[in-house]
Protein backbone atom coordinates (compact mmCIF):
# COMPACT_ATOMS: atom_id res chain seq x y z
CA UNK A 1 0.00 0.00 0.00
CA UNK A 2 1.49 3.22 -0.78
CA UNK A 3 2.25 6.03 2.01
CA UNK A 4 -0.04 8.84 0.54
CA UNK A 5 -2.73 5.73 0.56
CA UNK A 6 -2.39 4.59 3.62
CA UNK A 7 -2.59 7.77 5.66
CA UNK A 8 -6.07 8.60 3.92
CA UNK A 9 -7.20 5.47 4.29
CA UNK A 10 -6.34 5.93 8.28
CA UNK A 11 -7.92 9.18 7.94
CA UNK A 12 -11.22 8.24 6.89
CA UNK A 13 -11.53 4.90 9.29
CA UNK A 14 -10.97 7.18 12.13
CA UNK A 15 -13.82 9.34 10.59
CA UNK A 16 -15.99 6.04 10.41
CA UNK A 17 -14.96 4.81 13.88
CA UNK A 18 -16.23 8.34 15.18
CA UNK A 19 -13.01 9.82 15.81
CA UNK A 20 -13.06 13.74 14.39
CA UNK A 21 -10.07 13.97 12.30
CA UNK A 22 -9.48 17.07 10.17
CA UNK A 23 -8.74 17.69 6.36
CA UNK A 24 -5.70 18.96 6.47
CA UNK A 25 -5.14 21.06 3.71
CA UNK A 26 -1.87 22.65 2.93
CA UNK A 27 -1.55 26.78 2.74
CA UNK A 28 1.35 27.72 0.88
CA UNK A 29 2.15 31.90 0.47
CA UNK A 30 6.40 31.62 -0.38
CA UNK A 31 7.41 33.80 -3.01
CA UNK A 32 10.70 33.54 -4.82
CA UNK A 33 13.03 36.43 -4.62
CA UNK A 34 16.34 36.74 -6.23
CA UNK A 35 16.47 32.67 -6.24
CA UNK A 36 15.56 32.57 -2.68
CA UNK A 37 12.21 30.55 -1.61
CA UNK A 38 10.86 33.07 1.04
CA UNK A 39 8.18 31.97 3.14
CA UNK A 40 6.35 35.17 3.53
CA UNK A 41 6.24 37.07 6.15
CA UNK A 42 8.06 34.73 8.00
CA UNK A 43 11.35 35.09 6.97
CA UNK A 44 11.30 38.61 6.17
CA UNK A 45 10.55 40.03 9.76
CA UNK A 46 12.82 37.55 11.33
CA UNK A 47 15.30 38.25 9.10
CA UNK A 48 14.90 42.30 9.70
CA UNK A 49 14.24 41.99 13.48
CA UNK A 50 17.80 39.87 13.62
CA UNK A 51 19.46 42.01 11.77
CA UNK A 52 18.38 45.34 13.76
CA UNK A 53 19.01 43.47 16.94
CA UNK A 54 22.76 42.71 16.02
CA UNK A 55 22.90 46.31 15.04
CA UNK A 56 21.34 48.20 18.48
CA UNK A 57 23.06 45.37 20.24
CA UNK A 58 27.20 47.04 19.23
CA UNK A 59 25.41 50.26 18.91
CA UNK A 60 24.48 50.34 22.80
CA UNK A 61 27.02 47.68 23.90
CA UNK A 62 27.34 49.21 27.45
CA UNK A 63 23.78 49.45 27.40
CA UNK A 64 23.30 45.86 26.76
CA UNK A 65 25.14 44.50 29.41
CA UNK A 66 23.42 46.13 32.31
CA UNK A 67 19.72 45.13 30.57
CA UNK A 68 20.73 41.39 29.79
CA UNK A 69 22.09 40.75 33.41
CA UNK A 70 18.92 42.40 34.96
CA UNK A 71 16.64 40.46 32.61
CA UNK A 72 18.00 37.16 33.42
CA UNK A 73 17.40 37.56 36.72
CA UNK A 74 13.98 38.75 36.49
CA UNK A 75 12.89 35.86 34.70
CA UNK A 76 14.34 33.06 36.33
CA UNK A 77 12.76 34.36 39.71
CA UNK A 78 9.37 35.35 37.75
CA UNK A 79 9.08 32.17 36.10
CA UNK A 80 11.22 29.68 38.33
CA UNK A 81 7.74 27.85 39.35
CA UNK A 82 5.91 28.18 35.74
CA UNK A 83 9.11 26.69 34.26
CA UNK A 84 9.84 23.83 36.53
CA UNK A 85 5.98 23.18 36.67
CA UNK A 86 5.67 22.61 32.47
CA UNK A 87 8.54 20.75 32.34
CA UNK A 88 7.36 18.35 34.58
CA UNK A 89 4.73 17.57 32.17
CA UNK A 90 6.45 16.85 29.46
CA UNK A 91 8.32 14.20 31.23
CA UNK A 92 5.09 12.89 32.43
CA UNK A 93 3.08 12.69 28.64
CA UNK A 94 6.35 11.44 27.25
CA UNK A 95 6.49 8.33 29.84
CA UNK A 96 2.79 8.29 29.27
CA UNK A 97 3.15 7.56 25.39
CA UNK A 98 5.74 4.19 25.63
CA UNK A 99 3.26 2.39 27.96
CA UNK A 100 0.08 3.30 26.20
CA UNK A 101 -1.39 2.07 22.91
CA UNK A 102 -0.85 5.03 21.20
CA UNK A 103 3.10 4.19 21.37
CA UNK A 104 2.04 1.52 18.54
CA UNK A 105 1.75 4.12 15.97
CA UNK A 106 4.25 4.66 13.67
CA UNK A 107 6.03 7.90 12.11
CA UNK A 108 5.03 7.76 8.41
CA UNK A 109 2.41 5.25 8.16
CA UNK A 110 2.70 1.58 9.28
CA UNK A 111 4.92 0.92 5.91
CA UNK A 112 7.18 3.15 6.89
CA UNK A 113 10.73 2.22 7.47
CA UNK A 114 13.14 3.99 9.27
CA UNK A 115 15.80 6.09 6.96
CA UNK A 116 18.74 5.37 9.14
CA UNK A 117 20.47 3.00 11.09
CA UNK A 118 20.33 3.14 14.92
CA UNK A 119 24.11 3.56 15.20
CA UNK A 120 23.40 7.46 13.12
CA UNK A 121 20.40 7.82 14.51
CA UNK A 122 21.45 7.77 17.62
CA UNK A 123 24.83 9.83 16.70
CA UNK A 124 22.87 12.85 15.45
CA UNK A 125 20.39 12.94 18.27
CA UNK A 126 23.55 12.81 20.78
CA UNK A 127 25.31 15.72 18.72
CA UNK A 128 22.17 17.95 18.00
CA UNK A 129 20.83 17.39 21.32
CA UNK A 130 23.11 18.77 23.92
CA UNK A 131 26.72 17.81 22.78
CA UNK A 132 28.63 21.25 23.34
CA UNK A 133 27.05 21.62 27.04
CA UNK A 134 27.90 18.46 28.24
CA UNK A 135 31.71 19.09 27.22
CA UNK A 136 31.46 22.60 28.99
CA UNK A 137 29.03 21.47 32.12
CA UNK A 138 30.79 17.68 32.61
CA UNK A 139 33.26 18.82 34.78
CA UNK A 140 31.97 22.08 36.15
CA UNK A 141 28.53 21.40 37.32
CA UNK A 142 29.05 18.04 39.37
CA UNK A 143 31.75 20.50 40.87
CA UNK A 144 29.44 23.55 41.38
CA UNK A 145 26.56 21.81 43.57
CA UNK A 146 29.24 20.00 45.48
CA UNK A 147 31.02 23.09 46.96
CA UNK A 148 28.39 25.57 46.72
CA UNK A 149 25.39 25.95 45.28
CA UNK A 150 24.37 22.35 47.03
CA UNK A 151 27.06 21.95 49.58
CA UNK A 152 28.14 24.29 51.58
CA UNK A 153 26.36 26.88 51.03
CA UNK A 154 23.21 25.43 52.61
CA UNK A 155 24.59 24.06 55.42
CA UNK A 156 22.85 25.29 58.64
CA UNK A 157 24.74 25.75 62.08
CA UNK A 158 23.30 22.51 63.05
CA UNK A 159 25.26 21.13 59.84
CA UNK A 160 21.97 20.26 58.10
CA UNK A 161 20.65 21.54 54.95
CA UNK A 162 18.46 24.35 55.94
CA UNK A 163 16.60 25.60 52.63
CA UNK A 164 16.54 21.99 50.91
CA UNK A 165 14.35 20.23 53.38
CA UNK A 166 12.89 17.55 50.79
CA UNK A 167 16.51 16.21 50.80
CA UNK A 168 17.31 16.79 54.71
CA UNK A 169 20.47 15.12 55.08
CA UNK A 170 24.35 15.32 56.80
CA UNK A 171 27.14 16.91 53.81
CA UNK A 172 29.96 16.14 56.38
CA UNK A 173 29.90 12.77 54.70
CA UNK A 174 31.61 13.26 51.17
CA UNK A 175 30.42 10.34 49.41
CA UNK A 176 27.16 11.61 50.86
CA UNK A 177 27.74 15.10 49.37
CA UNK A 178 28.77 13.63 45.89
CA UNK A 179 26.00 11.21 45.35
CA UNK A 180 24.00 14.39 46.19
CA UNK A 181 25.91 16.68 43.48
CA UNK A 182 25.94 14.10 40.69
CA UNK A 183 22.12 13.02 41.03
CA UNK A 184 21.25 17.31 41.08
CA UNK A 185 23.25 17.44 37.89
CA UNK A 186 21.99 14.52 36.42
CA UNK A 187 18.54 16.31 36.80
CA UNK A 188 19.29 19.14 34.58
CA UNK A 189 20.69 16.39 31.86
CA UNK A 190 18.05 13.84 32.13
CA UNK A 191 14.54 13.35 32.06
CA UNK A 192 13.14 16.63 31.79
CA UNK A 193 15.22 17.96 28.84
CA UNK A 194 15.01 15.24 26.30
CA UNK A 195 11.05 15.32 27.29
CA UNK A 196 11.26 18.76 26.11
CA UNK A 197 12.94 17.51 22.93
CA UNK A 198 10.71 15.05 22.57
CA UNK A 199 7.69 16.78 22.13
CA UNK A 200 8.37 19.00 19.95
CA UNK A 201 10.16 16.22 17.65
CA UNK A 202 6.87 13.97 17.57
CA UNK A 203 4.34 16.66 17.26
CA UNK A 204 6.37 17.71 14.09
CA UNK A 205 7.20 14.18 12.69
CA UNK A 206 3.87 12.98 13.06
CA UNK A 207 1.91 16.09 11.52
CA UNK A 208 4.58 16.05 8.90
CA UNK A 209 5.06 12.28 8.05
CA UNK A 210 1.31 10.91 8.78
CA UNK A 211 -0.56 13.83 8.08
CA UNK A 212 1.43 15.38 4.80
CA UNK A 213 1.86 18.82 6.23
CA UNK A 214 5.16 20.89 6.03
CA UNK A 215 7.90 20.28 8.19
CA UNK A 216 7.52 23.62 10.24
CA UNK A 217 5.98 24.38 14.09
CA UNK A 218 2.56 25.68 12.72
CA UNK A 219 1.65 22.62 11.25
CA UNK A 220 1.27 20.84 15.10
CA UNK A 221 -1.30 23.16 15.92
CA UNK A 222 -3.34 22.55 12.82
CA UNK A 223 -6.19 20.44 14.92
CA UNK A 224 -6.48 23.35 17.70
CA UNK A 225 -6.11 26.14 14.82
CA UNK A 226 -7.75 24.78 11.54
CA UNK A 227 -6.73 26.86 8.66
CA UNK A 228 -5.72 29.67 10.81
CA UNK A 229 -2.49 27.86 10.95
CA UNK A 230 -1.61 29.51 7.36
CA UNK A 231 -2.81 32.85 8.80
CA UNK A 232 -1.10 35.13 11.27
CA UNK A 233 -1.48 32.84 14.31
CA UNK A 234 1.23 30.69 12.44
CA UNK A 235 3.23 33.21 11.34
CA UNK A 236 4.11 34.40 14.78
CA UNK A 237 4.46 30.60 16.04
CA UNK A 238 7.29 30.42 13.38
CA UNK A 239 9.02 33.80 13.79
CA UNK A 240 9.02 32.92 17.67
CA UNK A 241 10.73 29.35 17.09
CA UNK A 242 12.94 31.04 14.71
CA UNK A 243 13.95 33.44 17.62
CA UNK A 244 13.98 31.20 19.62
CA UNK A 245 16.15 28.32 18.07
CA UNK A 246 18.81 31.58 17.43
CA UNK A 247 19.09 32.41 20.48
CA UNK A 248 18.98 29.26 22.21
CA UNK A 249 21.75 27.74 19.90
CA UNK A 250 23.49 31.39 20.05
CA UNK A 251 24.04 30.36 24.24
CA UNK A 252 25.42 27.04 23.06
CA UNK A 253 28.00 28.89 20.94
CA UNK A 254 28.81 31.10 23.43
CA UNK A 255 29.32 28.10 25.83
CA UNK A 256 31.58 26.22 23.06
CA UNK A 257 33.44 29.75 22.07
CA UNK A 258 34.22 30.55 25.77
CA UNK A 259 35.42 26.48 26.20
CA UNK A 260 37.35 26.14 23.10
CA UNK A 261 39.70 29.71 24.01
CA UNK A 262 40.24 28.65 27.63
CA UNK A 263 41.56 25.17 26.12
CA UNK A 264 43.91 27.47 23.35
CA UNK A 265 44.77 28.95 26.41
CA UNK A 266 45.82 26.14 28.13
CA UNK A 267 47.30 24.48 25.48
CA UNK A 268 48.93 27.35 23.61
CA UNK A 269 48.96 30.36 25.42
CA UNK A 270 46.82 31.98 23.37
CA UNK A 271 44.81 34.84 25.33
CA UNK A 272 41.08 34.35 25.55
CA UNK A 273 39.63 37.81 23.95
CA UNK A 274 36.59 39.08 22.86
CA UNK A 275 38.77 39.60 19.53
CA UNK A 276 39.93 35.95 19.62
CA UNK A 277 36.10 34.33 20.61
CA UNK A 278 34.92 36.45 17.38
CA UNK A 279 37.16 35.05 15.71
CA UNK A 280 37.45 31.54 16.79
CA UNK A 281 33.33 31.89 16.00
CA UNK A 282 33.73 33.06 12.31
CA UNK A 283 36.31 30.01 11.68
CA UNK A 284 34.37 27.83 13.44
CA UNK A 285 30.73 29.02 11.21
CA UNK A 286 33.24 29.38 7.75
CA UNK A 287 33.72 25.21 8.64
CA UNK A 288 29.75 25.27 9.45
CA UNK A 289 28.88 26.25 6.12
CA UNK A 290 31.10 23.90 4.28
CA UNK A 291 28.74 21.06 5.81
CA UNK A 292 25.61 22.81 4.70
CA UNK A 293 26.78 22.97 1.11
CA UNK A 294 27.75 19.31 2.03
CA UNK A 295 24.04 18.12 2.98
CA UNK A 296 22.51 16.53 5.67
CA UNK A 297 24.11 13.29 4.99
CA UNK A 298 27.54 13.95 4.13
CA UNK A 299 27.76 16.96 6.19
CA UNK A 300 25.60 16.75 9.50
CA UNK A 301 25.18 12.81 9.89
CA UNK A 302 29.11 12.58 8.69
CA UNK A 303 30.11 15.04 11.80
CA UNK A 304 27.79 13.45 13.89
CA UNK A 305 29.06 10.02 13.72
CA UNK A 306 32.97 11.35 13.91
CA UNK A 307 32.16 13.55 16.87
CA UNK A 308 30.72 10.21 18.47
CA UNK A 309 33.61 7.82 18.12
CA UNK A 310 35.58 10.78 19.78
CA UNK A 311 33.66 11.47 22.76
CA UNK A 312 33.44 7.72 23.44
CA UNK A 313 37.39 7.49 23.11
CA UNK A 314 37.87 10.48 26.01
CA UNK A 315 34.94 9.33 27.76
CA UNK A 316 36.65 5.50 27.93
CA UNK A 317 40.35 6.97 28.89
CA UNK A 318 39.31 8.95 31.44
CA UNK A 319 37.55 6.07 32.88
CA UNK A 320 40.21 3.36 32.60
CA UNK A 321 43.03 5.94 33.11
CA UNK A 322 41.32 7.54 36.43
CA UNK A 323 39.92 6.41 39.41
CA UNK A 324 38.06 3.14 37.27
CA UNK A 325 36.33 1.36 40.53
CA UNK A 326 34.92 4.62 42.19
CA UNK A 327 33.85 5.64 38.63
CA UNK A 328 32.16 2.42 37.92
CA UNK A 329 30.18 2.12 40.84
CA UNK A 330 29.81 5.81 40.87
CA UNK A 331 27.59 5.60 37.52
CA UNK A 332 25.58 3.35 39.98
CA UNK A 333 25.14 5.07 43.02
CA UNK A 334 24.29 8.16 40.71
CA UNK A 335 21.70 6.56 39.10
CA UNK A 336 19.81 5.47 42.59
CA UNK A 337 20.36 9.49 43.71
CA UNK A 338 19.12 10.99 40.78
CA UNK A 339 15.95 8.99 40.71
CA UNK A 340 15.90 9.12 44.55
CA UNK A 341 15.84 12.55 44.49
CA UNK A 342 14.16 13.61 41.13
CA UNK A 343 10.80 14.28 42.92
CA UNK A 344 12.21 16.83 45.40
CA UNK A 345 14.09 17.89 42.65
CA UNK A 346 11.37 18.50 40.01
CA UNK A 347 8.76 20.09 43.02
CA UNK A 348 8.51 23.27 42.37
CA UNK A 349 6.23 23.95 45.71
CA UNK A 350 7.35 25.75 48.83
CA UNK A 351 11.42 25.91 47.66
CA UNK A 352 13.59 28.22 48.97
CA UNK A 353 17.18 26.87 47.28
CA UNK A 354 16.47 29.99 44.92
CA UNK A 355 20.19 29.61 43.81
CA UNK A 356 20.01 26.05 42.57
CA UNK A 357 16.08 26.24 41.77
CA UNK A 358 16.21 30.04 39.61
CA UNK A 359 20.08 30.21 38.84
CA UNK A 360 20.60 26.62 37.61
CA UNK A 361 17.36 24.69 36.90
CA UNK A 362 14.86 27.59 35.82
CA UNK A 363 17.82 28.79 33.51
CA UNK A 364 18.14 25.26 32.38
CA UNK A 365 14.81 24.16 31.08
CA UNK A 366 14.24 27.83 29.42
CA UNK A 367 17.60 27.14 27.74
CA UNK A 368 16.37 23.28 26.57
CA UNK A 369 12.71 24.97 25.71
CA UNK A 370 14.69 27.99 23.45
CA UNK A 371 17.08 25.38 21.69
CA UNK A 372 13.73 22.61 21.44
CA UNK A 373 12.54 24.07 18.02
CA UNK A 374 16.07 23.26 16.20
CA UNK A 375 16.51 20.02 18.09
CA UNK A 376 12.87 18.91 18.37
CA UNK A 377 12.64 19.63 14.07
CA UNK A 378 16.15 18.08 13.68
CA UNK A 379 14.99 14.31 15.07
CA UNK A 380 12.11 14.83 13.45
CA UNK A 381 14.05 15.05 10.12
CA UNK A 382 15.98 11.69 11.15
CA UNK A 383 13.20 9.70 12.61
CA UNK A 384 10.89 8.87 9.95
CA UNK A 385 10.07 5.11 10.36
CA UNK A 386 9.77 5.00 14.03
CA UNK A 387 7.18 3.99 16.54
CA UNK A 388 6.10 6.49 18.83
CA UNK A 389 6.95 4.02 21.94
CA UNK A 390 10.31 3.45 20.38
CA UNK A 391 10.68 6.86 19.31
CA UNK A 392 10.22 8.33 22.72
CA UNK A 393 12.39 5.38 24.49
CA UNK A 394 15.75 5.97 22.22
CA UNK A 395 15.10 10.14 22.28
CA UNK A 396 14.45 10.03 26.10
CA UNK A 397 15.73 7.25 28.11
CA UNK A 398 18.73 6.45 25.83
CA UNK A 399 20.12 9.90 26.02
CA UNK A 400 19.22 9.68 29.77
CA UNK A 401 21.45 6.81 30.40
CA UNK A 402 24.60 8.26 28.42
CA UNK A 403 24.05 11.40 30.56
CA UNK A 404 24.61 9.86 33.63
CA UNK A 405 28.01 7.73 32.33
CA UNK A 406 29.10 11.12 31.23
CA UNK A 407 28.20 13.22 33.92
CA UNK A 408 29.63 10.63 36.49
CA UNK A 409 32.38 9.68 34.15
CA UNK A 410 33.98 13.48 33.87
CA UNK A 411 32.33 14.98 37.07
CA UNK A 412 33.04 11.93 39.09
CA UNK A 413 36.64 12.03 38.32
CA UNK A 414 36.68 15.65 38.72
CA UNK A 415 35.07 15.43 42.80
CA UNK A 416 37.16 12.22 43.85
CA UNK A 417 40.52 14.88 42.17
CA UNK A 418 39.04 17.15 45.56
CA UNK A 419 38.49 14.50 47.74
CA UNK A 420 41.04 12.08 47.42
CA UNK A 421 43.87 14.06 46.24
CA UNK A 422 43.05 17.24 47.51
CA UNK A 423 43.52 19.20 43.99
CA UNK A 424 41.09 22.74 45.12
CA UNK A 425 42.22 24.54 41.95
CA UNK A 426 40.19 22.48 39.85
CA UNK A 427 36.91 22.99 41.82
CA UNK A 428 37.86 26.95 42.16
CA UNK A 429 39.21 27.77 38.55
CA UNK A 430 36.45 29.28 36.29
CA UNK A 431 33.76 26.81 34.53
CA UNK A 432 35.06 26.78 31.32
CA UNK A 433 38.52 25.76 31.86
CA UNK A 434 38.31 23.22 34.51
CA UNK A 435 37.65 20.49 32.06
CA UNK A 436 41.38 21.04 31.08
CA UNK A 437 42.40 21.24 34.56
CA UNK A 438 41.25 17.83 35.39
CA UNK A 439 42.78 16.45 32.18
CA UNK A 440 45.99 18.11 33.94
CA UNK A 441 46.47 14.70 36.32
CA UNK A 442 46.01 12.50 33.91
CA UNK A 443 48.78 10.67 31.18
CA UNK A 444 49.31 12.70 28.08
CA UNK A 445 47.30 15.45 28.90
CA UNK A 446 47.86 17.46 26.07
CA UNK A 447 46.77 15.13 23.82
CA UNK A 448 43.41 14.47 25.85
CA UNK A 449 43.38 17.95 25.88
CA UNK A 450 43.65 18.66 22.71
CA UNK A 451 40.97 16.08 21.85
CA UNK A 452 38.37 17.51 24.21
CA UNK A 453 39.01 21.17 22.11
CA UNK A 454 38.22 18.90 18.78
CA UNK A 455 34.88 17.79 20.43
CA UNK A 456 33.97 21.28 21.11
CA UNK A 457 34.38 22.37 18.04
CA UNK A 458 33.12 19.73 16.10
CA UNK A 459 29.92 20.08 18.24
CA UNK A 460 29.99 23.82 17.49
CA UNK A 461 29.99 22.87 13.86
CA UNK A 462 27.57 20.48 13.85
CA UNK A 463 25.19 22.34 15.86
CA UNK A 464 25.50 25.34 13.94
CA UNK A 465 24.84 23.28 10.79
CA UNK A 466 21.98 21.66 12.16
CA UNK A 467 20.28 24.91 13.48
CA UNK A 468 20.58 26.55 10.26
CA UNK A 469 18.91 23.62 8.09
CA UNK A 470 15.99 24.02 10.69
CA UNK A 471 15.52 27.97 10.87
CA UNK A 472 15.81 27.53 7.24
CA UNK A 473 13.34 25.26 6.58
CA UNK A 474 10.90 27.41 8.86
CA UNK A 475 10.97 30.13 7.44
CA UNK A 476 10.58 28.34 3.78
CA UNK A 477 7.30 27.14 5.40
CA UNK A 478 8.18 23.79 6.14
CA UNK A 479 10.68 23.09 3.08
CA UNK A 480 13.01 20.81 3.37
CA UNK A 481 15.20 21.88 -0.18
CA UNK A 482 15.24 25.18 0.12
CA UNK A 483 17.79 26.75 -2.00
CA UNK A 484 21.44 27.35 -0.53
CA UNK A 485 21.92 31.18 -0.29
CA UNK A 486 18.80 30.68 2.62
CA UNK A 487 21.10 28.12 4.43
CA UNK A 488 24.12 30.33 4.13
CA UNK A 489 22.15 33.41 5.58
CA UNK A 490 20.96 32.32 8.93
CA UNK A 491 24.13 29.67 9.27
CA UNK A 492 26.16 33.55 8.91
CA UNK A 493 23.73 34.81 11.29
CA UNK A 494 24.06 32.14 13.90
CA UNK A 495 27.76 33.16 14.47
CA UNK A 496 26.74 36.94 13.90
CA UNK A 497 24.15 36.55 17.11
CA UNK A 498 26.85 34.72 19.48
CA UNK A 499 29.35 36.97 18.71
CA UNK A 500 26.91 39.98 19.52
CA UNK A 501 25.70 38.86 22.41
CA UNK A 502 29.50 37.90 23.60
CA UNK A 503 30.38 41.47 23.04
CA UNK A 504 27.42 42.81 24.85
CA UNK A 505 27.66 40.82 27.90
CA UNK A 506 29.14 37.88 27.59
CA UNK A 507 27.71 34.42 28.87
CA UNK A 508 25.20 36.55 30.92
CA UNK A 509 23.53 38.09 27.85
CA UNK A 510 23.80 35.02 25.87
CA UNK A 511 22.02 32.98 28.63
CA UNK A 512 19.44 36.09 29.02
CA UNK A 513 18.53 35.80 25.36
CA UNK A 514 17.81 31.82 25.52
CA UNK A 515 15.80 32.65 28.47
CA UNK A 516 13.76 35.75 27.32
CA UNK A 517 12.48 33.36 23.97
CA UNK A 518 12.21 30.39 26.29
CA UNK A 519 9.75 31.60 28.50
CA UNK A 520 6.70 32.32 25.47
CA UNK A 521 7.80 29.55 24.07
CA UNK A 522 6.94 27.13 26.68
CA UNK A 523 2.86 27.84 26.93
CA UNK A 524 3.50 27.07 22.59
CA UNK A 525 4.55 24.10 23.62
CA UNK A 526 1.94 22.95 25.94
CA UNK A 527 -0.78 23.61 22.98
CA UNK A 528 1.53 21.48 20.78
CA UNK A 529 1.53 18.73 23.13
CA UNK A 530 -2.30 18.77 23.58
CA UNK A 531 -2.80 18.99 19.31
CA UNK A 532 -0.29 15.98 19.40
CA UNK A 533 -2.20 13.78 21.57
CA UNK A 534 -5.21 14.37 19.33
CA UNK A 535 -3.95 13.99 16.27
CA UNK A 536 -2.33 10.14 17.69
CA UNK A 537 -6.09 8.96 19.15
CA UNK A 538 -7.29 10.27 15.79
CA UNK A 539 -4.77 7.76 14.19
CA UNK A 540 -4.95 5.29 16.71
CA UNK A 541 -8.64 4.53 16.00
CA UNK A 542 -7.80 4.79 12.78
CA UNK A 543 -5.77 1.94 12.57
CA UNK A 544 -8.02 -0.15 15.03
CA UNK A 545 -11.01 0.76 12.30
CA UNK A 546 -9.11 -0.85 9.57
CA UNK A 547 -8.35 -4.06 11.68
CA UNK A 548 -11.85 -4.46 12.54
CA UNK A 549 -12.44 -3.91 9.09
CA UNK A 550 -10.10 -6.29 7.44
CA UNK A 551 -11.34 -8.63 10.07
CA UNK A 552 -14.78 -8.68 8.95
CA UNK A 553 -13.94 -9.12 5.64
Amino acid sequence: MAESENISTISEAATAAGVDTTDFEVGQDNIKILGLDIHNPVFVISAVVIVAFVILALIFREGAEVFFSDMRGWLTATFDFTLLTIGNIFVLFSLLLIVTPLGSVRLGGQDAKPDYSYVGWFAMLFAAGMGIGLMYFGVSEPLSHYSSSIGGAVVGEDGLRTDWAPLAGALDDPAAARELAMGATIFHWGLHPWAIYAVVALALAFFSYNRGLPLTLRSAFYPLLGERVWGWPGHLIDILAVFATLFGLATSLGFGAEQASAGLEYLFGFEPTDSSKSLLILAITAVALISVLAGLDAGVKRLSEINMMLAAALLIFIFLAGPTLILLTGIGHNTLAYFRELVPLANPFGRDDTNFMQGWTAFYWAWWISWSPFVGMFIARVSRGRTVREFMICVILVPTAVSIIWMSTFGGAAIEQVIGQGHQNVADAAQEVKLFLMLQEYPITQIASFVGIVLVIVFFVTSSDSGSLVVDTITAGGKVDAPLPQRVFWCVFEGVVAIVLLLGGGLTALQAAAVATGVPFAFILLGMMVSTLKGLMAERAGIKALKLKAAAE
